[in-house]
């Protein structure tokens, strides 16, 4: 088979086949961090914790660290806080001249950059790692005997101590599979953890299907895989969507001039059907927090109470509406800040490139910006709609709440986007070497060797 040949071509390409290694095996270490317990903390007292971590907004976090979250982990705030600074630092970019700066310098700016990142991770880690020792007893509900050592001074100190090092441990084998390794590392980190959730979650809802009492038996389980991979297929072509845009470029003279000529070279510029990819859903899902947080403060009133109901429900009518919304404000509002028509034109402007019947400059630059407008619109719908599926799921087939959160969402994309591009470094790696490659645009360049 064609596939089993490529697989032996990897291993014959000792660069790709040492960096291959490397990151399973920093994953592998990731993977077993994510299971050593706090010390001071009897593991054999959290299924209250775990059980309130198998659900609703809490399950999210915790399949995003693999297990950590829910087992109290040196791991148990995983690498979001990482992914919440270098957020933070992208959108202090817009308003800080200084970062605008660092932006503009390139690969020393973004050295900078990465540096500031680092420190917020921790300041962020500050404040993220003693709420939750505080939640464990109190909203998780474990017993006080399951502190060995009590939950005095010591113990917070110490395992706050443990867990921001375990989050800087995490972000640097994240960079260190970036460097030395293959595909963004931070990216694998979190794919690996959301996937090590999967088996579990498919294993529950499977045998709550086979228990009887008419759950719809096998028949239910292969309809639910069918329709897992169709959601995976869509996933797949809202991530690889692309508008290709017609660019002449002008043919070089020997003076050293351009000829704008039907001779010049033809090409095309893609832009992204979902150029922003998963952080719409990052930002809407940090937003959805607010609602629950508002009706816990009020209470006491009749608001307070709807809202507390129906936002504290990742799976509820109005949860996902506002859910929906969100998504698709924040991908125009992202898609405008990374997406910087006005510099492709100027890029365009200076390689010797035009879009035909447009004149170069700032009649390009609107141009561009007004095909964004337009493609973003059904981007972002089926954005939202492939998000709210896993509420969709739930209501129409009773699927369980854990195996549900695999139909869509951040968790999806993450997993399709990251194994495309963890595809797409492997296949560089074989073309380069004249095999042909994993992707069905390669091409067999043995010829050429």
């Amino acid at each position: 088979m064609k596939l089993i040949e490529t697989l032996k071509n990897v291993w014959k390409i000792t660069e790709l086949k040492d960096r291959i290694i490397l990151t399973l095996g920093l994953l592998l270490v990731y993977r077993f961090g994510a299971q050593v317990v706090l010390p001071g903390i009897d593991a054999s007292q959290l299924s209250n914790l775990q059980a309130g971590a198998g659900e609703g907004i809490l399950g999210l976090l915790n399949m995003f660290t693999g297990g950590a979250f829910a087992n109290a982990s040196v791991f148990a705030l995983g690498i979001m806080p990482y992914i919440s600074a270098s957020i933070v630092v992208q959108l202090m970019g817009i308003a800080i001249p200084y970062l605008q700066k660092l932006q503009k310098e390139g690969a020393s700016g973004q050295k900078k950059i990465t540096q500031i990142t680092r420190w917020l991770t921790i300041v962020i880690c500050l404040f993220q790692a003693p709420g939750y020792l505080a939640s464990l007893p109190t909203a998780f509900g474990i017993p006080q005997s399951a502190f060995l050592l009590g939950t005095g001074p010591t113990f917070y100190i110490s395992s706050v101590i443990i867990l921001v090092t375990g989050c800087v441990f995490a972000m640097w084998l994240g960079e260190k599979i970036t460097d030395k390794g293959i595909g963004n590392g931070i990216s694998l980190l979190i794919m690996v953890g959301i996937i090590a959730t999967l088996p579990s979650s498919f294993i529950q809802n499977a045998a709550s299907r086979l228990s009887g009492g008419g759950n719809g038996g096998l028949m239910m389980i292969l309809i639910e895989i069918v329709i897992w991979f169709i959601i995976i297929m869509a996933s797949i072509m809202l991530v690889m969507a692309v508008r290709k845009i017609a660019v002449q470029y002008a043919r070089r003279t020997a003076s050293g001039g351009y000829e704008k000529n039907v001779f010049g070279s033809r090409q095309f510029l893609p832009l992204k059907l979902n150029a922003s990819g998963v952080m719409p859903i990052i930002f809407a899902q940090a937003i959805m927090f607010v609602p629950s947080l508002i009706g816990k403060s009020i209470d006491g009133s009749d608001a307070g109470q709807w809202m507390i109901a129906q936002f504290s429900d990742i799976f509820g009518l109005w949860y996902n509406v506002v859910f929906a919304l969100l998504i698709i404000i924040f991908t125009y509002f992202y898609t405008a800040i990374t997406v910087p028509t006005n510099k492709m034109a100027d890029d365009l402007k200076r390689s010797g490139g035009f879009i035909p019947g447009i004149r170069p400059g700032t009649e390009t630059s609107e141009y561009l910006d007004k095909i964004m407008s337009q493609i973003t619109l059904p981007g972002s719908i089926f954005l939202a709609l492939i998000a709210v599926f896993p509420a969709i799921i739930v209501k129409l087939m009773d699927v369980q709440a854990g195996w549900a959160l695999f139909f869509g969402g951040t968790s999806l994309l993450i997993m399709v986007g990251v194994a495309i591009d963890t595809m797409q470094q492997v296949n560089s790696y074989l073309l380069n070497k004249h095999y042909d490659g994993l992707m069905k645009t390669g091409k067999n360049r043995k010829s050429v060797a």
